[in-house]
């Protein structure tokens, strides 16, 4: 006697656990513009390579005689894939059962999903769109005996999410209307991306706003694209589902399985050697003149390997990955277009962001230095820039990965700490200036009465300033080996391929978990 029903019973499961909310729902989804969970690890995931935990995970309703007359799959799919030939923890909510709001298996694989990338030590990627918990039907029996919160033998619910984040790269999605405790998961990640038309973010949806504001505003006005591009809820926003995905697979390849491992070196085809000459006349002369820092960036880096991250929150300071000679780094650059390269609130708290993320990861830092200073005036006060600003500084202090720095214009006050780390290989170019103060704000405060006695005071500030900036010169700091070389600007990428190469003693002793002290 076979188990051949048993086995076909196995089968029959299975097929209606993927059939999640049913043709009806998955078409409304789709009239939305929107992708299916199960379609999006399909188009996430190498062709073939996603295997499911939890198949035929669900609530199953049987007759008297104990065949399946109605089944509610779990509306959450969880399991391992592959990108780029890399394993990967997948897990996403099913909107077309109950607008993603955990049934009880559903919950279950949901919490798994970190617990399934800590234990393989492979990065974990969410497909995020759902409203959190629900509240209870008014129809329940108020007489039945109810299980209230978690056992408190059971380990904090949350803690495993945290653990996710010093262990292994963590990226999620939003590809719809995201709220509550997803709205939290995506956020805690290293890498968030939103789909531009289809995706909100929200602590709580339009009608809780209205019920406890008393204000009506649509799920867009509340935490759409325009609004999370700005605030840093979000790191990126793509144009749509396919791009996000395509992002988060980017993303993830300049990174390490795990906190345990060295981020991948590719083959590069692109000449250590080169020299660029568009980089000896891109800083101008005239000091108020802005420069665009990212077409330096893309100049010194592998050909095309840039991934800007955050560009539109806090874009005095510029961040991303990249690739130097096969290696993979992380890049931070002032960009003088916005506040003069200012560090704010904002730009430092992206700073910190992805200098974390580097030392986690054991990506070497690589920084562009333009730092005027932290941003002043009454905003800058309110916003806290100055905490913000030390805990960008204090992140660059205690970083352990190799780090090198070009300073390719200004560089003062404290703010500019942050650009150099420990042991940091430091090159100048001929453009560089160093100080306490930019020569403006010095002149302004050091020569203020002189200025405002003078008969034209404006014609005096500038040339004052014209005298300072002509007595200051790069040199110095060569001769006093306080930096390690000045260089031609175009010698920047076979200089810093030689430092690549250089470091990767250091890179193969620094492996494991890191451990950051409490930061301002």
């Amino acid at each position: 006697m076979s188990w051949e029903r048993e086995v076909e019973e196995i089968h029959r499961r299975r097929e209606l656990a993927r059939a999640q909310g049913g043709t009806e729902a998955i078409a409304r989804h789709h009239a939305k513009g929107e992708l299916t969970v199960r379609e999006r690890v399909e188009a996430l995931c190498d062709p073939g390579t996603f295997r499911e935990q939890g198949r035929m995970a669900g609530s199953a309703f049987l007759d008297e005689e104990g065949r399946v007359e109605r089944f509610t799959p779990a509306n959450y799919v969880v399991g391992v894939g592959e990108i780029e030939g890399r394993r990967v923890a997948v897990g996403g909510e099913d909107f077309t059962l109950r607008g993603g709001s955990p049934n009880a298996s559903g919950l279950r694989k949901s919490i798994y999903a970190e617990h399934l990338a800590l234990r393989l030590r492979i990065p974990l990627v969410r497909l995020l769109e759902g409203g959190g918990g629900s509240v209870a039907s008014p129809d329940a029996d108020p007489k039945r005996p109810k299980t209230v919160g978690e056992p408190v033998y059971e380990p904090h619910r949350f803690e495993v999410i945290a653990d996710a984040m010093g262990q292994v790269p963590v990226a999620s999605a939003g590809l719809g209307a995201v709220a509550g405790f997803p709205a939290g998961r995506l956020v805690a990640s290293h890498f968030s991306v939103i789909a531009r038309d289809t995706s909100q973010v929200m602590v709580g949806g339009p009608a809780l706003v209205e019920r406890a504001l008393g204000r009506s505003m649509s799920k867009e006005e509340l935490g759409g694209a325009a609004v999370h591009a700005q605030s840093g809820v979000v790191d990126n926003i793509a144009p749509d589902e396919h791009d996000a995905l395509r992002q988060i697979r980017r993303f993830l390849g300049y990174l390490p399985r795990n906190a345990w491992e060295r981020a991948p070196r590719i083959a590069c085809d692109d000449p250590p050697e080169r020299r660029e000459e568009e980089l000896l006349s891109i800083v101008p002369r005239n000091r108020r003149r802005p420069f665009n820092v990212l077409r330096i960036v893309e100049l010194v880096v592998d050909r095309g390997s840039f991934f800007p991250i955050a560009p539109e929150y806090g874009p005095s300071i510029a961040v991303g990955l990249a690739r130097l000679n096969g290696q993979s780094i992380g890049i931070t650059a002032n960009d003088c277009r916005y506040l003069a390269g200012a560090m704010t609130a904002a730009a430092a708290q992206k700073m910190r962001r992805l200098i974390e993320l580097c030392d986690t990861f054991h990506l070497p830092v690589l920084n562009f230095v333009d730092e005027p200073g932290f941003m002043i005036g009454p905003e800058a006060e309110r916003d806290g820039t100055i905490r913000y600003g030390m805990a960008a500084v204090a992140a660059a202090a205690q970083a352990r990965t190799p780090w090198a720095s070009v300073q390719i214009h200004k560089a003062f006050g404290v703010a500019a700490a942050a650009h150099f780390g420990p042991d940091t290989y430091r090159l100048d170019w001929p453009s560089a200036e160093s100080g306490a103060l930019p020569i403006e704000g010095g002149v302004a405060v050091a020569y203020r009465r002189r200025i405002a006695q003078a008969e034209d005071p404006a014609a005096m500030r500038h040339e004052l300033e014209r005298q300072l900036a002509r007595s200051r010169s790069p040199y110095p700091a060569a001769e006093s080996f306080a930096v390690h070389d000045i260089i031609d600007p175009r010698e920047t990428r076979p200089a810093l391929c030689e430092w690549v190469e250089w470091i990767q003693g250091a890179l193969e002793t620094s492996l494991g978990p890191v451990r950051f002290n409490m930061r301002p």
